[in-house]
């Protein structure tokens, strides 16, 4: 069995949004109290406490008016949480409360015989009923939703992700057509034969017009309406521009995993490059590393292979058609070079896509 997630926006009426605005407080509540409770049966005890959302029902009424399952969900969160902790410390921290300005506004109920369910233009939820949906694909019908998972964003919109469980039935293509991609900062990629998507840079193009909105935003007053409804404004800005960058991605990605049986990239560390003060805005701005997820589960349906070369493959130093090691190159100011061995003359970017391209072929014959 496999399990796939589909995205859909919903339409609640007034008394909908006030039961999902309940919810994703009681559900923020229950997190940080169990959090809290823990927290201090540890300081007094030295042992660990367990607890579920049941024993606070008592204390809090208010707690019985939502879903359940909600609650039983934030219980696993923090479960979750203290287990990815202790399991490994040096990677994942002690879990932190939830603010209710800063937090992200979602809860997630399971589907129990039916309890969820999407029909005629509507999606069924637990304590809430109907409510409408914005259906933009058919779900096949062997498809048996497991859970759903409401959220609003910062504009004020709320989606509904709908995870769904299928027979997994992808058979393994032979792998004939190969391409390798070469990270580029402003094209998102150059690839093994010379081509690069241009990638838009959607946030560079929209930075002049953020920076005026942010600007009239701190002259605001604090709490204020006018000031809410700049911050709605902002957060429409910056959702108009994930959203460009995804239908992006999404295209290029599934025009690659159709053309192509074994996609070759390097494993580069995202997260630190993003960091950097010379180039996190640009990193972030193109977005590899949602598109690389996007090519993952592609390429997975069809039966194709992405492959990652280690990220400390000398890609941009070696001839593609010698194997000749130039030192030289490791600077990123040298864009074109020669090859001193075999006089080939090569194109940064693209001698280093045909490299990682050899090189996930070798790993795969490996």
């Amino acid at each position: 069995m496999a399990n796939k997630a589909y995205k859909f926006r919903i339409y609640p009426d007034a008394e909908q949004k006030a039961l999902f605005s309940k919810t994703f407080g009681c559900v923020r509540f229950i997190y940080n109290k169990m959090l809290s409770d823990k927290i201090e049966y540890y300081k007094q005890t030295g042992e660990n406490l367990n607890l579920t959302p049941a024993q606070y029902k008592t204390a809090f009424e208010w707690l019985q008016e939502v879903d359940s399952l909600a609650l039983a969900n934030a219980q696993m969160n923090l479960k979750k949480a203290y287990s990815n902790f202790f399991s490994h410390p040096e990677k994942f921290g002690f879990p932190k409360f939830k603010s209710k300005h800063k937090s992200r506004n979602a809860y997630t109920t399971n589907n129990q015989k039916g309890s969820v369910r999407i029909e005629n233009g509507y999606i069924r939820l637990p304590k809430t009923g109907l409510v409408r949906i914005k259906q933009h694909r058919n779900i096949p019908a062997d498809y048996k939703i497991k859970s759903v998972t409401i959220s609003q964003t910062a504009s004020g919109k709320y989606y509904a992700s709908i995870l769904f469980e299928y027979e997994n039935q992808v058979q393994e293509q032979s792998l004939q057509k190969f391409l390798g991609l070469d990270f580029s900062m402003h094209e998102l990629y150059k690839d093994s034969n010379g081509n690069e998507p241009a990638y838009p840079r959607y946030y560079r193009k929209a930075e002049k017009k953020l920076k005026k909105e942010q600007r009239r935003l701190s002259l605001m007053q604090k709490n204020s309406n006018n000031r809410r409804k700049q911050c709605i404004r902002i957060a429409k800005l910056h959702e108009k521009i994930a959203n460009q960058r995804k239908d992006f991605l999404h295209k290029l990605s599934r025009k690659l995993a159709d053309t192509y049986d074994c996609i070759c990239i390097e494993n580069l560390n995202m997260q630190s490059m993003s960091q950097s003060l010379h180039f996190g805005k640009s990193v972030a701005d193109n977005g590899w590393g949602m598109f690389t997820t996007f090519l993952q589960y592609k390429l997975d349906e069809l039966g194709k292979k992405l492959i990652k070369v280690d990220r400390f493959f000398a890609s941009s130093q070696l001839c593609s058609c010698c194997d000749y090691k130039n030192p030289e190159t490791k600077s990123l100011s040298i864009r074109a070079w020669i090859c001193p061995d075999c006089g080939t003359h090569h194109d940064r970017d693209v001698n280093a896509a045909i490299n990682i391209r050899n090189e996930g072929m070798r790993l795969i014959s490996a």
